[in-house]
C-alpha cells in the first residue's frame, strides 16, 4: 500500500461516494463529515464533477478521508489531474466543531468562466454516478497496470 503517511483529504464532490473512493484506493478509509469555510462549490459547464474556489462567507459541506498513505495521496493527485491544485486547508468536523488540517483539491483556474451556480451531489448521484464509477474503475485499473513493481 505504499508508505504510511497520515494524510487527511477533504472531499466535496464525486469522492463523497464510498464506491468511488473504494474503487480508487482499494479500501474505504475512516471518514468524518466536515465543512470548509470561505469556499464555494461550483458546477462546471460540460462536466459532471464540481470545483471549489475561495468565496468569503460561504462554506462547502463534505467529508474528510483520514490517514491516507503517500501512495493513496498520489492516486488522488493523479485522479484530480492538473485541473486541481492540492492545497492545505483547515476544515471543521460537523460532529464537534474541532478544526484540523487537511488537503483539498482546489480548482486551478480562478478566473474560469465555465464555473457557475452550485453543484448538487444528489443530482449527480441520480444522473452521473454509474458512468462516473465505471470511469473511476478504468482509471484505477489503468494506474495499477502501469505502476512499476515495488
Amino acid at each position: 500500500m505504499g508508505s504510511l503517511g497520515a494524510h487527511n483529504v477533504f472531499v466535496y464532490g464525486s469522492l463523497l461516494a464510498d464506491e468511488v473512493v473504494s474503487t480508487l484506493l482499494r479500501r474505504l478509509p475512516t471518514t468524518y463529515p466536515a465543512f470548509l469555510s470561505d469556499f464555494h462549490r461550483f458546477s462546471i459547464k460540460g462536466r459532471n464533477y464540481p470545483a471549489i474556489l475561495p468565496a468569503k462567507g460561504d462554506k462547502v459541506l463534505g467529508r474528510v478521508l483520514f490517514g491516507l498513505s503517500d501512495n493513496e495521496l498520489s492516486i488522488l493527485d493523479d485522479f484530480e489531474d492538473e485541473e486541481y491544485l492540492r492545497k492545505s486547508v483547515e476544515v471543521q468536523r460537523l460532529e464537534d466543531g474541532s478544526k484540523l488540517q487537511s488537503f483539498a483539491y482546489v480548482w486551478a483556474d480562478v478566473d474560469d468562466e465555465e464555473l457557475y451556480g452550485d453543484w448538487d451531489y444528489e443530482e449527480w448521484r441520480r444522473v452521473h454516478f454509474e458512468s462516473f464509477l465505471a470511469m473511476s474503475s478504468e482509471f484505477a485499473d489503468d494506474r495499477i497496470a502501469v505502476r512499476p513493481k515495488e
